[in-house]
C-alpha cells in the first residue's frame, strides 16, 4: 500500500503484471509501456527475492495441496485486486481521490488472509516468481499463479469495460493532416 502511494503518481503504481494487463485492456496504459512495465516488475521481484536470500536463508516452500483450489483462489483475488485498481485508480468517477492506495492495499491484505494458505496469496505473477525464487512456494506450480493471475486481470478489465462503456477510450492513429489525435469514446 505504501509503495502505491509513493509511486502511483510516477508510473501509475504498476507493480503487478496482471494489473498492468487489466489497465492496458481497459485502455489506460499505452501499448508501448506494457512490455517494459512487465519486464521491470519481474526484474524488481527477482531483485527483491535475491536481497531477501542474501539477508536470510531460503524459506521452506508451502505445498499447494489442491491445484483447482489454488487456481480459484488466485483468480478470484487477482480479479478483485485488478477490479479495485480499475475502479479506484483509473475511473473518471474516482479521479483525484486519495483512497486508491488504501483500497488496493486492503484488497491484497484481505486476499492474503483469506486464501494465502491455499495458494500462497500472490495475486501477482511477478511476485509469484519472486516467492518461488525465495523458495516460499515451489517453482513447479508457479504456472497456477501465472495463468490464474493474468486471467483474473483480463476478466476484471472485461467486466470494467462492460460496466463502464463510456470510459473506453480509443485513440485513432495520427493522420498526415493532424499533428495530434483526438481521443474518442467507444466500446
Amino acid at each position: 500500500m505504501v509503495m502505491i502511494f509513493a509511486d502511483g503518481h510516477v508510473s501509475g503504481g504498476h507493480y503487478n503484471p496482471a494489473v498492468t494487463l487489466a489497465v492496458w485492456l481497459r485502455g489506460k496504459c499505452d501499448t508501448g509501456d506494457v512490455v517494459p512495465y512487465i519486464i521491470s516488475q519481474i526484474g524488481g521481484a527477482l531483485a527483491a527475492a535475491f536481497v531477501v536470500l542474501f539477508l536470510v536463508s531460503a524459506g521452506k516452500p508451502m505445498n499447494i495441496v489442491s491445484i483447482p483450489a489454488a487456481l480459484t483462489a488466485e483468480f478470484l483475488f487477482t480479479f478483485a485486486l485488478a477490479y479495485v485498481v480499475l475502479n479506484a485508480a483509473t475511473s473518471k468517477d474516482t479521479s483525484d481521490n486519495s483512497f486508491y492506495g488504501l483500497a488496493i492495499g486492503m484488497t491484497v491484505m484481505t486476499g492474503a488472509f483469506a486464501v494465502g494458505g491455499i495458494s500462497g496469496g500472490a495475486f501477482n505473477p511477478a511476485g509469484a516468481l519472486g516467492a518461488a525464487t525465495m523458495k516460499v512456494i515451489n517453482f513447479s506450480p508457479v504456472w497456477v499463479h501465472l495463468f490464474a493471475d493474468f486471467l483474473g486481470g483480463a476478466v476484471a478489465a472485461a467486466i470494467f469495460r462492460f460496466n463502464n462503456p463510456g470510459e473506453w477510450v480509443i485513440t485513432p492513429p495520427i493522420r498526415a493532416t493532424s499533428s495530434k489525435p483526438e481521443a474518442t469514446v467507444g466500446i
